[in-house]
């Protein structure tokens, strides 16, 4: 486990906090954000993930948070904390390959089971159509969703792009300066964030409530279940399909762009 005292030599954050006690107290003052973070990634996770490994990740990226944080960029410390966090969860759980490839390759083929759909019946297929154009019956569709929930953990920051997860929290304000060395990096990244953005938009509208809700309005998938009506369980498996859905609508884009 990461402790704080760890990392009591590291040079010390922006003038926001210029002593070692005072830098201490921010990130103490601010391991909810951990704590949130982790919480909110471990509901898609199988229990053999351990939440310790996570928790450490993410006192690190809190760590980093701070010393990187630059109050003069327009951004409250907190929601640029919370991105760092996240991404430092985010990569500490790719390190592992906690999620099956056979699961990822899965997850593959159902994106391109949706593009082709859409393609063919220029629409957004139903549930019934990709089970049926999966070779699956509707039952073994939906269970099919529910295992593949957990490879689908990836935030809108970091919406998976072929085999490799693209991170876009680099750009945003709060960062060092160094962050924007490569201008076309971040344009790039920006692009891929209006790719996101449209593809959302045209997601039926169940998949996209789920989306805004867990997203936007972050609600965890139980609270979600709750307000539509429905199990946690069947807010899991709209939430793989949807994510399915915006992964093939990307990649879609960028084969035509």
């Amino acid at each position: 486990m990461i402790t704080l005292n760890a990392y009591a030599g590291q040079a010390l954050g922006r003038a926001w906090c210029t002593t070692p006690a005072e830098r201490e107290r921010v990130i103490r003052e601010n391991v909810h954000i951990v704590r949130y973070v982790v919480g909110r990634i471990t509901g898609h996770l199988p229990s053999s993930v351990d939440r310790e490994d996570l928790n450490s990740a993410g006192i690190l990226g809190l760590i980093k948070a701070v010393d990187r944080f630059d109050p003069n960029r327009g951004v409250k410390f907190e929601t640029y904390a919370t991105t760092v966090v996240r991404g430092e969860v985010m990569e500490s759980l790719r390190a592992r390959d906690w999620a099956p490839r056979s699961m990822r390759r899965r997850l593959r083929q159902l994106a391109e089971t949706i593009s082709q759909l859409e393609s063919r019946l220029l629409r957004a297929p139903e549930e019934e159509e990709i089970a049926a154009e999966m070779e699956m019956s509707l039952d073994d569709y939906h269970r099919f969703l529910a295992a593949a929930s957990v490879a689908t953990v990836s935030s809108m920051e970091e919406l998976l792009v072929g085999d490799e997860p693209t991170e876009v929290f680099d750009d945003l304000p709060g960062c060092d300066s160094e962050d924007y060395a490569d201008p076309l990096t971040v344009v790039e990244k920006r692009e891929l964030r209006e790719m996101v953005a449209r593809a959302v938009a045209a997601l039926p509208e169940r998949e996209r409530s789920v989306i805004s809700l867990y997203y936007e309005q972050e609600l965890t998938l139980k609270e979600i279940g709750e307000i539509m009506g429905v199990t946690e369980s069947r807010v899991c498996q709209i939430h793989t399909q949807a994510t399915a859905r915006l992964r093939a609508s990307v990649q879609r884009e960028l084969r035509l762009g």
